[in-house]
């Protein structure tokens, strides 16, 4: 390895030089160039709502921030004590925030399907991290919104489908066996592009120290010797790596991509669709000193990962200050969210899913509810909070339908348009969700949460990439989820009708989703058209 790459990422740190530095590997280079560091002060929300549909005089624009493994209880606003998230909360306390949102897997690439497509993501092959790829066929939010004279923009983790034929990229990209999972995001609807493949450290994320076999977390590289590439890549519109700009916290990095995109869309007045993916807090966390001391914790795994989410924060404070100076708070629709719970599988991770049973890779609530907060002065009063369940897959058509297009109607939808819940004007969902993870099943209404959820021994990761359990009987457990969101008490045996019912619904959802992975789009809608009030295009 070129160790003047790492003596030049000391040097940025200390505001030495402004130039590029090269770092080699076998295939390719590298470069890093300085920036400065992209603190800012939180910003206020706008206006009220208009309790009445708007007539759309002018498009939304909209920004879409998931964080990564980030779970229930990981902020200030939810009760973390740990959490020093102070410009997510002001944007809870400006904007809507869910009690009840789900991602749609518990487990990060199918989840960010479902935002994209409205689906669940076995319906087009996405069983799991780094199983499957984002079809050609499907049809994408990105897509959508361009077509209706959108600019386009995706900055972060991508994670559905490799982004170089190539080149040795992250977990699967250039590597011969995965070549038919190259899916990137320029090839579904997506004219600005700053991606990864999947994870990187959350601080300077294309470097690791040398001669550490721990994988969680790790002090900042401050010594050229210690360090060694990560071995992933920054990828832009036209399949090229990105050679610039690359070092210190990483989702400060992804933001400065962001930026100049909004910027631009403004200037030629033109709405824009921006897709936010950070890394933070998924492992390895890695946080600057200034970040891990706003945490109250002798641990230095805790710091780093609460660092991390402290740094992510500080980006969201950046984002509304970005919006109010150009001007368009008011008009913009900012989402925020988790792709799915917290790590706990790696040496008492510390991410918190606030006293709900499970984490990551679990059906449980602890694997998949996850924070959710809306701020659109324009149209969502301030300080409000919704109670109804929510997930992932309703992103699409609720985006689509706030824009005033159309949603697709050659594919099944299994979300839902929020929009009236939002208002106010619902108070229930009458669509139940349906989930299907590693051959965990759960069905989840309004109070009641259906679900089979074995421990398989460390055997989901295997399992997740068969697909659909085969079995069409399970032993499933019922919970009050209203009354008992921990999952402490299961009633199944006092409510058999309930069971009975909803077993009835799922098993017609899960055969829907399998006429999908056959490609029988009619059938699978079929399959829904009576008896469960869900699946139809909205």
């Amino acid at each position: 390895m070129n160790t003047n790459y790492i003596g030049g990422l000391v040097n940025y740190r200390a505001g030495i030089i402004k130039g590029c530095l090269l770092v080699g590997s076998i295939v390719t280079a590298v470069l890093i160039c300085s920036c400065v560091d992209g603190d800012s002060e939180p910003a206020q929300g706008g206006t009220a709502m208009h309790d009445q549909a708007p007539e759309i005089l002018r498009k939304p624009n909209i920004i879409l921030v998931m964080a990564d493994d980030m779970g229930w209880g990981d902020t200030g606003y939810g009760g973390s004590s740990l959490a020093q998230t102070p410009n997510l909360d002001e944007m809870a306390a400006a904007g809507t925030t869910f009690s009840r949102f789900y991602s749609a897997a518990p487990v990060c690439s199918p989840t960010r399907g479902s935002v994209l497509t409205g689906r669940h993501p076995y319906r087009y092959g996405i069983y799991f991290a780094n199983v499957g790829h984002l079809p050609s066929e499907e049809v994408t939010l990105a897509e959508v919104l361009k077509s209706a004279g959108y600019r386009t923009g995706f900055f972060g983790k991508w994670h559905l489908g490799t982004l170089t034929k190539d080149i040795l990229d992250s977990n699967r990209g250039g590597r011969p066996d995965q070549i038919e999972e190259y899916s990137p995001p320029w090839l579904h609807g997506f004219d600005t592009v700053f991606a990864t493949e999947s994870k990187a450290p959350t601080y300077d994320p294309m470097i690791k120290p040398k001669d550490i076999d721990r994988k969680i977390w790790w002090d900042v590289v401050n010594e050229s010797e210690n360090a060694e590439p990560f071995g992933t890549r920054y990828w832009n519109e036209q399949g090229d790596t990105v050679l610039e700009n690359l070092a210190g916290d990483d989702t400060r990095i992804i933001v400065d991509r962001l930026i100049p995109f909004v910027e631009k869309a403004v200037a030629d007045d033109v709405p824009f669709l921006a897709i936010v993916w950070t890394h933070a807090p998924h492992l390895p966390v890695v946080a600057a000193n200034k970040d891990q001391q706003m945490i109250d914790s002798a641990d230095p795994y805790t710091r780093h990962y609460f660092g991390s989410i402290h740094a992510l924060d500080t980006q969201i404070g950046r984002i509304r200050s970005m919006m109010v100076r150009a001007g368009i708070s008011d008009n913009t629709m900012l989402w925020f969210t988790s792709d799915n719970g917290p790590e706990q599988n790696n040496d008492n991770a510390p991410g918190s899913s606030g006293g709900l049973r499970g984490a990551k890779r679990s059906l449980y609530e602890g694997g998949i509810r996850v924070p959710g907060i809306i701020e659109w002065p324009a149209r969502i009063d301030a300080g409000t909070k919704t109670t109804v369940p929510s997930v992932t897959t309703d992103i699409m058509p609720t985006v689509l339908s706030w824009a005033g297009v159309e949603a697709p109607t050659s594919r099944l939808l299994d979300g839902k348009n929020l929009d009236e819940i939002l208002l106010g004007h619902e108070t229930a969902r009458d669509m139940p969700i349906g989930f299907e993870s590693a051959y965990q099943t759960a069905w989840i209404d309004d109070q009641y949460k259906l679900v089979y959820a074995p421990v398989f021994e460390n055997a989901k990761g295997r399992l997740g990439s068969k697909g659909q359990n085969p079995s069409e009987s399970f032993d499933f457990e019922l919970y009050d989820i209203v009354s008992d969101p921990a999952e402490t008490t299961n009633i199944a045996s006092q409510h058999p009708d309930i069971v009975e019912k909803m077993s009835s619904e799922l098993a017609r959802w899960r055969e829907s989703v399998r006429y999908s992975i056959n490609g029988d789009e009619p059938r699978a809608a079929e399959m829904l058209a009576t008896g469960i009030d869900i699946g139809h295009s909205r």
